[in-house]
Order: C-alpha cells, then sequence, then structure tokens
C-alpha cells in the first residue's frame, strides 16, 4: 500500500520527457523574438545614458564654469581632475557606463556640434554603419 502511494506521488519518465520537450518547444520559439527586442532596446538604453552623461556634464559645468576637456574624459564626473576649483562631484552614481555593447562613450570638448560630442558607434563599434550598428550622437 505504501509503495503503491509512492508510486501515484511521482512523474513517470515519459512525463517528464514530454514537459523537458514542450519547454525546448517553447524557448524555440521564443527566445528569437525576445532576442530581437533586446536587439532594439539598445539604442534605446544609448540614447537614454547619452541623456543621463549629458545631464551630468551640464552640473560638472555649473559648477566649473566649463566641460570636462577631452583628456579629463567623463571620468571628470567621476574624478576630481587635479585641483580643480569648485568640482563638487560625483556628478555619476554609478561611475561612467559603458555604452549597452561593452565599450566606452566617445566623449569631444569641444565638440563638432557643440560645446561637446557624446557618441556611441553602435554595434560594429566603427563609424556609420544602419540599424543596430548606426552610430548615436549626443546634441
Amino acid at each position: 500500500m505504501l509503495s503503491q502511494r509512492l508510486r501515484q506521488a511521482g512523474f513517470t519518465l515519459i512525463e517528464l520527457m514530454l514537459v523537458v520537450t514542450i519547454l525546448g518547444l517553447l524557448a524555440y520559439m521564443v527566445a528569437p523574438r525576445l532576442m530581437g527586442v533586446m536587439g532594439k532596446a539598445k539604442p534605446k538604453i544609448a540614447q537614454a545614458d547619452l541623456a543621463n552623461l549629458g545631464t551630468a556634464l551640464d552640473l560638472f559645468y555649473l559648477d566649473v564654469g566649463r566641460y570636462p576637456t577631452t583628456e579629463e574624459g567623463l571620468k571628470a564626473l567621476v574624478e576630481r581632475p587635479g585641483d580643480l576649483v569648485g568640482w563638487a562631484g560625483p556628478y555619476l552614481k554609478r561611475g561612467v557606463p559603458k555604452d549597452p555593447w561593452g565599450r566606452e562613450y566617445v566623449y569631444r570638448s569641444p565638440g563638432e556640434k557643440g560645446p561637446y560630442d557624446l557618441i556611441t558607434y553602435g554595434g560594429d563599434g566603427a563609424p556609420g554603419g544602419e540599424g543596430e550598428n548606426k552610430d548615436i550622437i549626443s546634441n
């Protein structure tokens, strides 16, 4: 009687194999769609990062009276460059982020289109490109 209850309490190997097969098929069908959504999200994440970095750069400007030089870079938002008067940072809570593709954002000051340029070169890491490889530039 006890062994009969134990048999009824568990799953058979066939039932387990059927569940694993169904889960595998679902993952096979859903994963490509999910990856497509993630690919579309990366440019939006980069735009949000550039907006946040722009805000931090503006705060730096208000405190110091200038934007960080190209040589000082975005690191000046986290660590005081030398004995800079007026610096009240850090201006970023979690340090300087990398772009969604794992590379550093490009910072130049003065910029070509304003006081500074913030750029990510997209998925391919090279200037130009289309789709996920398209450059994203602030300002």
